[in-house]
Parts: structure tokens; C-alpha cells; sequence
């Protein structure tokens, strides 16, 4: 896949849920090594990756965590990994990875399923922030 930043791991997320951007501002404060950038999954170059990596169609309902030229993961263990680069969630994140991937799953999908209902959702992705602006890829 070409024009993605070089050495970055790429957080794909839903771009009109309240929760989803509230993670991604969470994340941002907290990514003191500019590991990630940012694309939403209605994005054009959301909609490229999940094509290119053959991610199924009900994707949408989670985070995915694109490592370019090494793999993806998405909801809990995406996650934990993004968890584990951030400053002041290594301890928690290792913690929770001792549990089967099966059960974070489970709750991850309960909280996706109501994210809507419980943190509402927007008319599309907004970006306030222009620090934070220029971590999204187009």
C-alpha cells in the first residue's frame, strides 16, 4: 500500500462516534513517540486499507490497528497493542492481556454495539485540533 507515513502504525477508527473520537484524542495526548496517525474507516484511505488487508465488512464496529508491511489486529487486541505504546497504559494493557482473547472480545463487541446508544455519534468526523489534524492520513 503506498503513500502511508514511513515507520507509523495506523489507527483506523468509526468517524462519527462520540466514543471512537474521544479515543482518538486520548490516544493523541498520550502517543509522546508519534507512533500513530489516524484515518477514519469512512475515509477514502480508511475504505483503501480495509480493501487492501481484506478486512470483512463488519469491521466498522471496531478500531483496527494497521502495522504496515507487518500485520493488523482489531478490537481488543488492537486495543492492547495501542494501549501498550502509550504512556502510563503499559502496566494495564499487560494486565488485561492475560486474559483469553475470546473474553475482551466479548466485551469489546458489547460496548461497539452500543457505543451509538450510550456516547451518541456525529454527522461525520470533525477535526478542531490541528495538531491533531496533521496525524490524519488522506
Amino acid at each position: 500500500m503506498q503513500n502511508l507515513p514511513q515507520n507509523k502504525k495506523i489507527i483506523l477508527f468509526d468517524g462519527v462516534c462520540n466514543l471512537c473520537d474521544t479515543a482518538v484524542q486520548f490516544i493523541h495526548k498520550r502517543d509522546t513517540k508519534d507512533i500513530f496517525r489516524f484515518a477514519s474507516l469512512q475515509s477514502k484511505m480508511g475504505q483503501d486499507i480495509i480493501q487492501y488487508l481484506g478486512v470483512a465488512a463488519t469491521a466498522p464496529d471496531s478500531i483496527i490497528l494497521y502495522e504496515p508491511g507487518i500485520a493488523y489486529y482489531y478490537k481488543s487486541q488492537a486495543a492492547l497493542r495501542i494501549a501498550k505504546e502509550l504512556r502510563g497504559l503499559q502496566i494495564p494493557a499487560l494486565i488485561f492481556s492475560i486474559f483469553p482473547s475470546s473474553w475482551m472480545d466479548y466485551g469489546y463487541t458489547f460496548i461497539a454495539k452500543n457505543r451509538y446508544r450510550w456516547y451518541g455519534q456525529k454527522a461525520s468526523c470533525e477535526l478542531a485540533n490541528p495538531e491533531l489534524k496533521a496525524k490524519f492520513i488522506d
